[in-house]
């Protein structure tokens, strides 16, 4: 049974209540404890122009870059079994902190090999973050405000785009690789106190109580959901990965103007997520809003690769903006639906699987398009995307999805 927005819920073991105040409060702390690792593991690309600009070829800085997402795909389903086994407040507070350490260090790190080592260190801790801030949220927020919630934990990572477009390759241009690292290793320090003051376990019920019974067996829903999202994920890494850098590059933006429009649209971006969220509420669905989502990714990216190819900068440039806009919008909408229907003793491990295939996705973008931009340019990469978009519609499983409750 749904709670309504306003009342207070019981923790389960110990009685207690919580007030709706600290129930936005938790979520507060989520989303910035998300930040933090979008900042490592999404930021680092914005290293490129100074990696390339030493001389490194942009397939090997690619690959450098992409170490944070390397560390966080090979732990994400590992700490969602530790979040359905031990708990949510753990895995928010000792990720954050293997992300402050590794950051800390890789400041005053200047051999490149060291430095991919820390990273993928950092990526482990980031992992943390993913499916645990999702679960408090699941556990703590009610079915009619769950999109909601989820669409605004979801703002992290745009947040944390913008911010790392903002600060990482200014202060990479001006003190060097590693030290730009300092911005994220902060930040993760901060999120880890404010989740151990502030992070309560949500209430589940007894294991005894639980059928525990497998979600992936005798439907093929969830998987269907991950295949989706893995489809999606290509051109919002693109956009991502590349924008900066196709924007300095190829249209003689300076860095600064550049990041300048990139931390734009990813405020616009969290936008949103949160408008995507609050519409799969309004209508009782997230399917149906996660397929119209898919529909204008594929339009969108298709039109930037057109109006990139024909050197038509003026529509190029806004299409560049819609596109990081659209291409975040569906994150939320697959996230809080698997979360609902893995359940409390599974969305953990759900949560996980769907974030490790979403990031090792997001991982193989840099070399392998970095490759793809230096033979044929940016047009091939973004029709690439909008290409890979097109499959995903027709498998986001509408038919099959159940009331929410």
């Amino acid at each position: 049974m749904a709670h309504s927005p306003s009342a207070a819920l019981p923790i389960a073991a110990s009685g207690r209540q919580i007030s709706p105040a600290h129930r936005w409060l938790m979520l507060a702390f989520g989303v910035f404890a998300q930040v933090s690792s979008a900042i490592f593991v999404h930021g680092v690309p914005f290293l490129l122009p100074a990696l390339t600009a030493g001389g490194m070829p942009l397939p090997t800085a690619g690959l450098l870059v992409a170490m944070p997402t390397v560390g966080l795909c090979c732990t994400l389903i590992a700490w969602g079994y530790l979040v359905d086994r031990v708990g949510e407040r753990i895995a928010l507070v000792a990720g954050p902190v293997i992300m402050c350490a590794a950051g800390a260090a890789a400041a005053f790190t200047t051999g490149y090999p060291a430095l991919a080592v820390l990273l993928f260190l950092g990526g482990i801790g980031a992992a943390s973050t993913n499916g645990a801030s999702g679960r408090v949220i699941v556990g703590w927020f009610p079915p009619d405000r769950r999109g909601l919630a989820m669409g605004i934990r979801q703002t992290g990572q745009p947040l944390g785009v913008g911010i790392a477009a903002m600060s990482v390759p200014l202060v990479a241009d001006r003190f060097g690789v590693a030290p730009a690292l300092s911005v994220p290793a902060l930040l993760a320090g901060l999120a880890a106190v404010c989740c151990l003051l502030g992070v309560i376990d949500p209430p589940r019920p007894p294991r005894a109580q639980a059928t525990g019974a497998n979600p992936y067996r005798g439907s093929d829903t969830l998987w269907r959901i991950h295949g989706v999202s893995i489809l999606l994920v290509v051109p919002q890494a693109t956009v991502w990965t590349f924008a900066l850098l196709w924007l300095h590059r190829d249209l003689g933006w300076s860095l600064a103007a550049a990041g300048a429009l990139v931390t734009g649209t990813q405020i616009l971006g969290a936008l949103g997520r949160i408008g995507a969220g609050a519409w799969s509420d309004r209508v009782g669905s997230r399917m149906g809003p996660l397929r119209q989502v898919a529909i204008a990714a594929v339009a969108t990216m298709a039109l930037l690769a057109l109006t990139s190819w024909t050197h038509w900068w003026w529509a190029a440039v806004p299409l560049l903006v819609v596109a990081s806009v659209v291409t975040v919008s569906d994150n939320g909408l697959a996230f809080t639906a698997i979360a609902e229907r893995a359940g409390p003793f599974w969305s953990g491990r759900g949560l996980g699987i769907q974030n490790t295939g979403q990031n090792l996705t997001i991982a193989a973008v840099p070399p392998v398009f970095g490759a793809l931009i230096t033979a044929t340019g940016f047009p091939a990469v973004y029709l690439a995307a909008a290409a890979l978009a097109a499959v995903a519609i027709p498998l986001v499983p509408v038919a099959s999805e159940k009331p929410l409750e």
